[in-house]
């Protein structure tokens, strides 16, 4: 099993508990650096979702996820942990995580799995090539190193968040045995304004506010929830989840339209009628002053110049058409998309290894017999939520179970 994340290890932990002789190799000096990073630090390592919620989270690639699925789900995942004594709580949105808050809990479990089920790990050396000779594979490693084996799990990684060792080595290799790796697109990632002055709120967090994209007569609405401006553009678990979908269409459009609307909870009329009350209230208050009470003070100074109104106007002297402004931008703030950051500062890989090319009950490569695969290396993200770990207990399972039976 090459690579020791969530997929690689719990293919190596199956295949232990078949009998199997395990060899695990990691080319970090430890198990599950990215684990460690998931859930900042608390691991959001799956959902209490249906099947079928999952499957439509991963959109057309998760039909190629229900065998997978169905062998080894959130439930099983929970009894899995609950085994060695880590209780796991489901938080909002069925997000799931240790009782413990803590992401290493999750990495001390698969350890004692590990151990428990006599796998053998091979710390701080890198695969740099798999050819397969006369029915076996031969693995070509750091140090000059060479070891043989029947078959072959590549649970690599994708090519995000390279600190934790995924450098996109596995797509090289499995494209060198005749592969097709579907390009790749970062995923959950930051995405860049071409307006400067989010620099002034870099930091802010917007809560219950919700977004829309628009891409020519295509637009994307998300749920209520937050946003993160950074000193580039925006982040924060609204833009993350649906970056995916935006980084695709900024292949084909160089800019996309986002409005951030700040009171979802109001109609516009509603916002009309409410701030027509402020300002009349207001009398003489400067508007600067009056609008304390509809947005955090640092947006204040942004939304009014946006407005074209003047910072020192007093309430009663808001003309109508000023009002009717400022109800527009808080009920859509504009911004222009131009970009993401790169894929090495994703959290997730989007693209990969072709599902056509794997068959979806076994995690086995229909081109290579005895090679199979695991995880994120395999095409298909979903967003944020636990949704994208579960894909790799999933296939990893699979793949350790079925290696180890064919």
């Amino acid at each position: 099993v090459i690579g020791g994340g969530p997929a690689g290890s719990m293919a190596a932990i199956r295949a232990g508990q078949l009998k199997k002789n395990v060899v695990l190799i990691e080319r970090n000096n430890s198990l599950g650096k990215k684990i460690l990073l998931s859930g900042k630090g608390r691991c959001n390592i799956t959902n209490n979702a249906p099947v079928e919620r999952f499957m439509e989270k991963f959109g057309e690639k998760g039909h190629f996820l229900k065998p997978a699925f169905y062998s080894f789900f959130n439930q099983d995942l929970i009894e899995f942990f609950a085994s060695k004594g880590l209780k796991l709580k489901i938080e909002r949105q069925g997000r799931i995580f240790p009782v413990t808050d803590m992401a290493h809990s999750i990495v001390e479990v698969l350890e004692k799995y590990l151990e428990e089920n006599n796998v053998k790990i091979f710390y701080n050396i890198r695969l740099l090539d798999l050819e397969r000779k006369a029915g076996l594979f031969l693995l070509h490693l750091e140090g000059d190193k060479r070891v043989s084996a029947r078959k072959v799990i590549l649970a690599t990684g994708g090519a995000s968040y390279k600190i934790t060792g995924s450098t996109g080595d596995g797509f090289r290799i499995a494209e060198r045995l005749g592969h097709t790796i579907v390009p790749l697109r970062p995923a959950l990632v930051p995405l860049k304004t071409k307006e400067l002055w989010v620099k002034e709120l870099q930091g802010l967090t917007l809560k219950n506010i919700r977004i829309t994209f628009e891409c020519g007569k295509k637009k994307i609405v998300s749920d209520v929830g937050e946003l993160l401006f950074t000193h580039f553009g925006v982040s924060g678990p609204l833009v993350l989840d649906l970056s995916g979908q935006i980084v695709h269409f900024l292949e084909k459009h160089p800019e996309i339209r986002l409005l951030i609307d700040l009171k979802p909870g109001l109609r516009p009329e509603q916002l009309e009628k409410r701030l027509l009350t402020e300002f009349n209230t207001g009398g003489k208050t400067k508007i600067k002053n009056i609008m304390k009470s509809l947005l955090p003070h640092r947006l204040i100074p942004v939304l009014i110049r946006l407005s074209g109104a003047e910072p020192e106007k007093r309430g009663n002297q808001i003309s109508q058409k000023e009002r009717q402004l400022i109800r527009d931008l808080l009920k859509g703030l504009p911004l222009t998309i131009i970009g993401s950051l790169p894929l090495e500062e994703a959290m997730v890989t989007d693209g990969g290894i072709s599902t056509k090319e794997i068959n979806p009950r076994t995690m086995e490569s229909k081109i290579v017999p005895g090679l199979y695969f695991a995880g994120e290396i395999i095409d298909g993200a979903a967003p944020s939520g636990g949704y994208n770990l579960q894909k790799a207990f999933s296939t990893g399972y699979v793949a350790g179970e079925k290696a180890s039976c064919q």
